[in-house]
Parts: structure tokens; C-alpha cells; sequence
């Protein structure tokens, strides 16, 4: 080999080392990047017709196309229990532990022993008026459920609207990283970096829906939903949705008022609960129109056995037939017909309402014209026994079986809390999971000792290149002092 052609591969070599070594720093910089696949220098023998040496082809990036997609499924079950999980947490701490001051169960017991203090002494008007103000507490209540039921709703159809808008924009993004990469390997340009650009778009969608991804031959990708929806196959799809304002007990997407999914303008199952199930987004949906009117028709099921238990036909005989009772509905008289967001509008009878002057009609009727006899406690004695009577409800929100209104609060507790229960069970799961494909994803990727021992063999690589071509110079000089 003459002297110049040593010079061209140790020269070939000290520049392939100069690239590995940048790619071995790249490497361990980013070894907790997300979306980062590890790189190395792809080398290949010299030209034909030259001395030797290397010749730098490209870089390798290393993935588990696998692995990556499994790990993507759990994100979205991740999400999917956090966002049910979340939701049941924040109904359970809106009921309150049983027993506990302030919790709803504590209401109506205090409410009920209220009751029982009066009968024992009707003609103390401070007793009389501690019956109105847990009356209207326990009414107030409920109100603030309701309330905070549908503002759960409202929370989540924005979420939803949030979610696509996300989702809409990431899909275009990845159309767009699609064709950089088909025209980087077209040119033979690096497209290390847009791979690792486009997984991390990936990821970010990867939570509200679970992802199915297809590599085509020239680099690009086809995107579908889990459920088999296509959301990316040679052009993204637009997905619609029109978020509502001010939610109400009584809308709901089966009834017209709400909402779902369009995918190109075409509307999809139901709202998305088959072809987008698995991740927040179908959790967000499944609060929407699942378990959050549930929860709201168990409230309303309760307001009205309340009402329904101290109004015209109970205790109080002074009352006719189309009088508002103890509880109304928003000052009315209750219609079975307006059932629907009744536990928003329960309200104490303003005649004795806290403070009103007019807590005596609580021992005399509410129809009373005048006070009567001060001792008399029938009518306390009966709203406290109309309340412990076991009646099978009126309304189909609560379960057909004869209990007391305090039962009733009692198994809509115990079902909050055991929601409670089952969902942060299912989230404890699925997070073990997604934190042991993390795990595994990231042993698989950047290992930053194995990348210490690459840099050293680079190093002597480095090394013996320049030796060579420190040597090549000395022979040179002699050469030329001859």
C-alpha cells in the first residue's frame, strides 16, 4: 500500500471516529429523553477503486416497534383508570365519610335528632328553628351534589373538546413528519432526529386514544385507533366534536342535548365509546353520559323520596293535595314529571324556612292559620317516623327495595365509596404496569456504562488512526530530506 493511500484510511478512520464519538455524546444526553432511539455510526468499506478505508453510509437508530406499541397501550389504560379514578374521588369527598361532620349521611342524622329534640319540647321556638336550619342544610346538600355532578359533566365535554383539538393537531403534525422522512430517505439525509419528533407526537396522543401504528416500506407511518378507527393513512382524518355550554341535569347524548364524535363529518358509534375505548378520552365521554348522570339520577331519586315523604299525603294533614310540602321544588310543588335535576332544586318551604318567623308551622302544619297547642309534638313526632319508615321509592333512580330515607343516603355513600374503591384498584394496577414497560422501554434504549466502554474503544480507534498518520508524516520528512 503506498503512503498516500495509508493516509487516505487513516484519514477515513479519524473522521468515523469523530462521528461516533458525537453520536456516543448525543446518545448519553438524551438517555432519558422520551421518544429518543439510540443511535450508531453505520460504516461500510471504501469505495471501489480506492485504497480502503471507511466510508460513513449513515446512522443506525435503534427501536422496538414492539415494545414501544405496548407501552403506548398501557399510557392510554393509564389514563383511561386516572381520569375514572379522579371522578370517583371527587364524588366521594363531596358525600363524606360517613359520620363525619358535614357528610351527607351526618345531615339527615342530625336532621333526624334535630326532629326528636323538638318533639320532646314543641314549644321551644330554638328548638323549632334548629329543625328548619337542618332541614334547609340537608336540601342545600343535595343542591351542592347536584351541582357538582354537573359541573363533572361540563368539566368533561370541554375536556373532550380539548382532548380532539389535541388530537387534530397532533394527527397533522405526525402527516407532516411523514413526508420529511419519506424525502430524507429519499435524499439519504439523517432522519434519526424526525423519527425521534414523530414518536414523541406519538406519545402525546397516545394517552387520549390507544394507538395501533403500521409502518409503510418508505418510512411513513398509518395510524388507527385501537378500536378500528383510521386516524392516519396517507391523509389524517379530521375528527369533530362541538362542545355544550351550561350542561344540565336533563341533558344527555341519548336524548339529543349533548354531543358525540365525528370522524370526517360522518358521526361515529354511539360518542366514541368502541372505536376511541382505552383512553381518557372514552373515560371523559363515560363521565359525560355514564357514571355522572348515574350519580345525578340516585340524587334526584333521593330529593324526591324526601319530598315525596313529607308532602301531601304524609304527616302533615293541614297540607291539600297540590301544596308544596315540607321540601319543595324550588318553592313548587314537586311533579314526578320534573324529576330530572330535582336534588338542584330541593328546597326548604320558605313559610318555614330559617329565620322566617314561621317554624311553628313545623309542630302545627304547614297549612295552619294560627298557632296552636304549644305541647302538641304528633306532627314533629310523624315527620321523624315518615323519615324512618321503610317505603319502596317512587323513582327508578334508586333500587326498588323498602328502606328509610337514611338508608337510602347511607347505600348512595356506600356506593360512592365503593366506586371509589374499584377504580383507584384499577388504577394501582394499570400503573404498575405502564411503570414496568417504562422500565423496560428505557433498558432497552440508552445504555449510558455500555456508551462510556463505546467512547473508550473509540478513543483507541482514534488513537492508532493518528499514530498512523503521525508515522506517514515522519516518512514523509524523510523522503523529503533525501
Amino acid at each position: 500500500m503506498s503512503l498516500s493511500g495509508a493516509l487516505y484510511n487513516a484519514f477515513s478512520g479519524l473522521n468515523a471516529n469523530s462521528r461516533a464519538a458525537g453520536l456516543v455524546s448525543t446518545n448519553i444526553s438524551n438517555a432519558t429523553t422520551e421518544g429518543y432511539g439510540r443511535r450508531t455510526l453505520e460504516l461500510v468499506p471504501g469505495a471501489v477503486g480506492t485504497t480502503g478505508g471507511v466510508r460513513i453510509s449513515g446512522t443506525i437508530r435503534f427501536s422496538d416497534p414492539v415494545l414501544t406499541g405496548d407501552r403506548m397501550v398501557a399510557d392510554a389504560s393509564l389514563a383511561d383508570a386516572t381520569t375514572r379514578f379522579d371522578f370517583a374521588r371527587r364524588i366521594e369527598d363531596l358525600v363524606g365519610e360517613s359520620g363525619v361532620p358535614g357528610s351527607l349521611t351526618d345531615r339527615i342524622n342530625v336532621f333526624e335528632n334535630a326532629l326528636l329534640n323538638a318533639a320532646s319540647n314543641p314549644a321551644s321556638t330554638q328548638r323549632l328553628e334548629l329543625v328548619s336550619y337542618n332541614a334547609d342544610s340537608l336540601a342545600q346538600s343535595l343542591n351542592a351534589l347536584s351541582d357538582e355532578v354537573q359541573a363533572a359533566r361540563q368539566t368533561a365535554d370541554t375536556s373532550i373538546g380539548a382532548q380532539v383539538e389535541t388530537l387534530n393537531n397532533a394527527l397533522s403534525r405526525l402527516d407532516a413528519l411523514n413526508d420529511n422522512i419519506v424525502a430524507a430517505r429519499s435524499t439519504g439525509t439523517d432522519s434519526a432526529s424526525l423519527y425521534d419528533e414523530r414518536q414523541r407526537v406519538l406519545d402525546s396522543i397516545a394517552e387520549i386514544v390507544p394507538l395501533r401504528v403500521v409502518e409503510r416500506d418508505k418510512g411513513d407511518i398509518a395510524v388507527f385507533s385501537r378500536g378500528g378507527a383510521v386516524l392516519l393513512d396517507g391523509s389524517p382524518v379530521e375528527i369533530g366534536f362541538e362542545p355544550s355550554y351550561g350542561i344540565g341535569a336533563g341533558m344527555t347524548f341519548s336524548g339529543g342535548q349533548l354531543n358525540g364524535l365525528t370522524i370526517n363529518g360522518t358521526p361515529v358509534d354511539l360518542n366514541g365509546s368502541v372505536l376511541f375505548a382505552g383512553g381518557s378520552l372514552a373515560a371523559q365521554f363515560q363521565i359525560r353520559d355514564g357514571s355522572a348522570v348515574e350519580y345525578q339520577s340516585q340524587l334526584d331519586g333521593i330529593a324526591r323520596d324526601l319530598i315525596e315523604r313529607l308532602g301531601p299525603g304524609g304527616p302533615d294533614s293541614t297540607l291539600g293535595a297540590t301544596d308544596p310540602g315540607l321540601f319543595t321544588d324550588g318553592g313548587l310543588a314537586f311533579l314526578p314529571v320534573n324529576e330530572a335535576g330535582i336534588a338542584s332544586r330541593i328546597e326548604i318551604n320558605s313559610l318555614v324556612a330559617p329565620d322566617s318567623g314561621g317554624t311553628w308551622r313545623l309542630r302545627d302544619g304547614l297549612g295552619a292559620a294560627t298557632q296552636g297547642d304549644v305541647g302538641d309534638a304528633r306532627l314533629l313526632q310523624g315527620i321523624s317516623d315518615a323519615l324512618g319508615a321503610a317505603t319502596v321509592p317512587s323513582s327508578s333512580g334508586l333500587t326498588a327495595i323498602s328502606r328509610s330515607f337514611a338508608n337510602h343516603i347511607s347505600e348512595f355513600a356506600s356506593s360512592a365509596t365503593g366506586e371509589r374503591v374499584r377504580a383507584e384498584d384499577a388504577q394501582t394496577f394499570v400503573s404498575i404496569q405502564n411503570a414496568a414497560l417504562r422500565e423496560l422501554e428505557l433498558s432497552k434504549g440508552v445504555d449510558t456504562d455500555q456508551e462510556l466502554q463505546r467512547l473508550m474503544q473509540i478513543e483507541q480507534h482514534y488513537t492508532a488512526n493518528a499514530k498512523v498518520m503521525s508515522t506517514i508524516d515522519g516518512l514523509f520528512d524523510q523522503l523529503m530530506s533525501i
